[in-house]
């Protein structure tokens, strides 16, 4: 099925590349397979800075202004999700305002929050650093006429009017189990290394992660230790070492963060730990292609980032332009994703990007060029 799939989003991203008028789709797509998104030709068409900036000199010349807040600077992932924020905005001829802090606090997210008021925004969207450490900032946003919604990692239904997730965390969660008992055979120590310990998006994937483990048939599998790198590169690499060397016996780590998995990537192969520790987890192609190339990490997961903030953008139009208010069962637009529906998420509701895509070695050398 994907095989398929892949042969025309790689001629699609082709025809981006020369200027052409279509999208592709890198990874878990509206409809769960590879094709007819916003993904590679973005990152061709928006350049999105992981730190303060916004589309336009100053002057908006009367364009509506949206918003995004990342977790924090220096995430290959985060940037990625900008570009795709950004292109959505720039599509409807608005401007977007792209900020994120230097360290993934939700202190500092506060703090962009209240300026973007000042600066009366007509959407924020924020990927969060907590869950509700951000609600006074957020309601105060909201009652000065703002639309809110968060994207990939959530902040709680009453800071926000909808939430845009990558994908169905249950499915995440259970998929990431059943990817390293495959690799260590059924039997073992493992560990997850996350990214912050209130990160909402990493917290709900933990769960399922142990809710598979209660399966009968993972009996032999022992979740020795979570760990937390907070999406920080050195201190990812600091939590792998440390890892290694408290359990001895580790068969496997599940890193469901890019900078994680990356980090822990670097880690095994550093200290010579190709097939004694097998790594899975969710992470960038172009970053993870030479752990996946060597078998450090025989294969690992992700969506397409660009696509989750494309998403989030359009998201964030339909709520300015009063197509949607954020009610399950509402349906809009989301550009090349195609119409998408608002679905309930517990006191709140979503929006659904589509299912994670798997990258090995069959496929990674065609991924890694596209982002």
């Amino acid at each position: 099925m994907f095989a398929l799939g892949l042969t025309a989003v790689l001629s699609l991203s082709l025809l981006a590349g020369c200027g052409g008028g279509k999208n592709n789709n890198a990874a878990g797509g509206g409809d769960g397979k590879p094709g007819g998104s916003a993904s590679a030709s973005a990152g061709a068409s928006a350049s999105a800075p992981a730190a303060d900036s916004g589309s336009g000199s100053g002057d908006s010349g009367g364009k509506k202004k949206f918003a995004i807040i990342f977790k924090n600077t220096g995430n290959p992932y985060g940037e990625k999700q900008m570009e795709g924020f950004k292109k959505a905005i720039e599509e409807k001829g608005d401007e977007a305002i792209l900020k994120a802090p230097d360290q993934p606090t939700a202190e500092a997210q506060i703090q962009m929050i209240e300026e973007l008021i000042s600066q009366k925004v007509d959407s924020i969207a924020v990927v969060a650093n907590d869950p509700d450490a951000l609600q006074p900032a957020l309601k105060k946003a909201m009652n000065a006429g703002i639309k809110v919604l968060s994207l990939d990692s959530a902040v709680n239904a009453q800071s926000r009017l909808v939430h845009v997730n990558q994908a169905d965390p249950e499915r995440i969660g259970r998929t990431l189990i059943q990817g390293v008992s495959e690799m260590i055979g059924g039997e073992g120590e493992i560990a997850i290394l996350s990214a912050t310990s209130q990160a909402t998006n990493q917290n709900t994937w933990i769960e399922w992660m142990k809710k598979e483990l209660e399966d009968p048939k993972y009996s032999k599998i022992k979740l020795v230790k979570v760990a937390y790198g907070d999406d920080l590169r050195d201190k990812s690499v600091s939590e792998t070492e440390a890892l290694l060397k408290s359990y001895p016996n580790l068969k496997g780590i599940i890193a469901p963060t890019t900078v994680g998995i990356a980090a822990a990537g670097k880690v095994l192969t550093d200290k010579g730990f190709k097939g004694k520790v097998q790594l899975t987890g969710l992470g960038l192609p172009s970053e993870m292609a030479e752990y996946i190339e060597s078998g450090v990490c025989p294969w690992m997961y992700l969506w397409n980032p660009i696509d989750v903030g494309y998403l989030a953008g359009y998201a964030a139009e339909a709520l300015v332009n009063g197509e949607i208010t954020g009610k399950a069962g509402e349906k809009f637009t989301a550009g090349t994703l195609g119409e998408k529906e608002i679905v309930a998420d517990g006191d709140g509701t979503q929006i659904m990007l589509g299912d994670p895509f798997k990258f090995d070695s069959s496929n990674i050398a065609e991924w890694k060029a596209v982002y």
